[in-house]
């Protein structure tokens, strides 16, 4: 018995390429719907880092032509969900609680979000709801930092 998510061993499955990756995001996004918004693919997943892409597309343009703020957010949220199915064990749960964002500059370009912990948690010390801090940092395709989120997400035992 693993202690890994279906999420995780799914991606864990697919060849490591673009027709992987393809796989296993659209499988992501029908399962999370709001996501497909931002059409994002999955590149990197494994504890402790999440790597999405997604395209600049009418759908995520703001009134200035470049990729609106919520979106980016959107991203984010979806790179730091992706990071904790991969990292939180089935022994635990998560669920996201908030989000600090700044915005650093304009979005003009498609964008490149990674969700990356410090550190992983020993989550057998975690007994009751404890809060795990996400950072996710967006680029676009200069590498460029547009976007910067601390997603907080409550941790507990099953």
């Amino acid at each position: 018995m693993t202690n890994e998510t279906v999420t995780y061993r799914s991606w864990q499955k697919l060849p490591d390429n673009r027709l992987g990756n393809t796989l296993f995001s659209l499988a992501m996004v029908a399962r999370l719907p709001y996501a497909a918004t931002v059409l994002p693919t999955v590149t990197r997943l494994e504890p402790g880092l999440c790597e999405v892409t997604s395209p600049k597309w009418l759908g995520v343009h703001n009134h200035l032509g470049t990729f609106h703020a919520i979106a980016a957010c959107n991203l984010a949220e979806v790179a730091m969900g992706m990071l904790s199915e991969a990292t939180v064990p089935t022994t635990h749960r998560w669920i996201p609680k908030g989000m600090a964002v700044q915005y650093l500059a304009k979005a003009e370009t498609g964008l490149h979000a990674i969700a990356k912990l410090p550190e992983i948690p020993d989550f057998t010390t975690i007994t009751e709801g404890r809060d795990m801090v996400v950072p996710v940092a967006v680029y676009d395709k200069h590498g460029t930092e547009v976007v910067h989120a601390d997603i907080t997400t409550w941790v507990t035992p099953r």
